[in-house]
């Protein structure tokens, strides 16, 4: 069997709007939105009577994607959205951009908060750890520009 790709991140949130605002805005696109319920979703999931509403987003190269799930039945335990970096589980997943401070910029209005700061790593990265009102991590990462002497 051999791996073909990772098609994209499932991730439940409470309030599909502001999530989907949240990455518009860092830059993914909109690709499409749907409502699922029924006997499929239902044996899918191992729920019963499951109906979500769904937002597939995806990066401008079009590799992988994010997709947001709201269920508008009965959902489960919540976790700790405000957990701690390292806290075991799926804690952030990381988009290259282009220009940091500008990517913060687009954020905060759309709630947004600095996880911890914003650092240079070497010579190499500028990097912070934001979370979106949803309390999803994502790790922005501005690859420097070496200049050659």
């Amino acid at each position: 069997m051999a791996l073909k790709k990772l098609e994209h991140v499932g991730v439940v949130v409470h309030d599909l709007e502001a999530a989907k605002g949240f990455f518009i805005a860092l830059g993914l696109e909109l690709e499409g939105e749907a409502s699922l319920e029924g006997d499929t979703v239902d044996r899918l999931t191992g729920l019963k009577g499951v109906r979500t509403d769904i937002a597939v987003l995806r990066p401008p190269d079009g590799q992988g994607g994010v997709e947001l799930i709201k269920y508008r039945t009965s959902s489960g335990q919540a976790d700790d959205s405000r957990a701690p970096m390292n806290t075991p589980g799926i804690r952030h997943f990381v988009f290259s951009v282009e220009d940091i401070d500008d990517a913060l910029e687009r954020l905060r209005p759309h709630g947004a908060e600095l996880v911890g700061e914003l650092v240079q790593y070497e010579d190499s990265y500028r990097l912070c750890y934001v979370r979106s009102p949803e309390g999803i991590v994502v790790e922005l990462a501005e690859e420097l520009v070496r200049r050659e002497a």
